[in-house]
């Protein structure tokens, strides 16, 4: 018996019907794309397509580097026009075959970067790489956390102004609940917000992103579980936002640290496996399953994680990898201290194997 089936038997015998398996389909959606015989995918759903045309594609980028195929049936436009919304500041668009050129390159204030590749001549398919030059091997850097907008979706630029002023962040990264519902219209402001963040936000789903559809995150900012790499770190983002893991996302887990060995990991999610309190039910709703998951991250040898879901800051460790609760977008506070609205800064040296986290508060 595999994994998946044992796991899919021990949850169907306690009454659980895989909450988040619909999600799980949409994941592997994420980043495909037909418009009559043009075919887009992006490798590993490292990004949403937003838009598709014979001459157009705008995507959603959700990891600071990743690549496209594009696969044309018939005869390719001249030119195409490639846009990718939520971009690194320094990001270039590179294309094989090398002999098709791009064209014009283009980052807006909106952190959006705008490119025209072509002529295409008589190429019937193309690889695109989206990456800031240098980061594919491994070099210091520093990256932000911050989680739980929910309902001061208009406050948050007070939090982005702050972060914008911290020096040398590469992008900022999440544990989900941007929103208080999940409505489309919310996803739209959250989008909106962005635009004043210098930097680029990559992030998992939250509990409250599953109001209205429990697949309309993807559709707006690609995939609830996925890894990337980046400058020698692998990060992991899993969508635990229901209080679980899919068994789906357990094999998939399995591989990204495969991965990872060998690399600092970072593996954050919304819903820590244990409430590091115990007061307010804030964990994984089977406590087996919370087991098995961290038993499985310090066996790889994840080397930090994070969650949100809890509305302050906790520091601590489990099963032995140090932890950060970090809940402080803005989501109404815990009430048991005056952390208020923070965010984190983690200085990042894969030559080193360090990662060192500090809190900036700011309220």
């Amino acid at each position: 018996m595999t994994r998946t089936i044992a796991l899919v038997f021990a949850l169907g015998a306690s009454g659980c019907l895989r909450p988040t398996e619909e999600r799980v389909r949409q994941d592997l959606q994420v980043g495909k794309s037909t418009f009559g015989t043009f075919s887009v995918e992006v490798d590993e759903g490292h990004a949403a397509v937003r838009e598709l045309s014979a001459t157009r594609l705008a995507l959603w980028a959700a990891a600071p580097r990743f690549s496209v195929s594009l696969d044309w049936q018939s005869e390719a436009p001249d030119e195409l026009s490639v846009e990718v919304q939520n971009c690194m500041p320094q990001a270039e668009l590179r294309v094989d075959p090398r002999r098709v050129p791009v064209i014009s390159s283009e980052r807006s204030s909106t952190g959006a970067c705008s490119f025209r590749v072509g002529p295409i001549g008589a190429e019937r398919a193309l690889r695109l790489l989206v990456a800031p030059p240098g980061t594919e091997a491994p070099s210091p850097f520093r990256f932000a956390v911050m989680s739980d907008v929910q309902e001061a979706i208009p406050d948050v630029q007070d939090i982005f102004s702050l972060l914008n002023q911290q020096p040398g962040v590469d992008f900022l990264l999440g544990a989900g609940d941007l929103t208080e519902q999940g409505t489309a219209p919310e996803l739209e402001r959250f989008q909106r917000e962005l635009e004043q963040l210098d930097i680029p936000y990559y992030t998992t789903l939250g509990n409250h992103e599953l109001g209205e559809s429990p697949t309309l995150y993807q559709r707006y900012f690609g995939r609830g579980s996925q890894s990337f790499e980046y400058r020698g770190v692998r990060f992991t983002l899993l969508d635990s936002a229901s209080g679980s893991l899919d068994p789906i996302v357990f094999d998939w887990l399995d591989a990204w640290l495969a991965l990872g060995a060998g690399q600092p990991h970072v593996v954050a999610m919304h819903v820590p496996p244990l409430d590091p309190v115990g007061v307010r039910n804030g964990g994984f709703a089977n406590r087996n399953e919370a087991a098995l998951l961290l038993a499985r991250l310090a066996s790889k040898g994840v080397d930090l994680t994070i969650y949100g879901h809890i509305h302050s800051y906790y520091h601590f460790e489990n099963a032995g990898i140090p932890a950060h609760v970090s809940g402080g977008g803005g989501a109404i506070p815990e009430r048991f201290d005056d952390m208020g609205r923070h965010f984190l800064l983690v200085d990042a040296d894969p030559l080193a194997e360090r990662l060192a986290v500090s809190i900036v508060r700011v309220d």
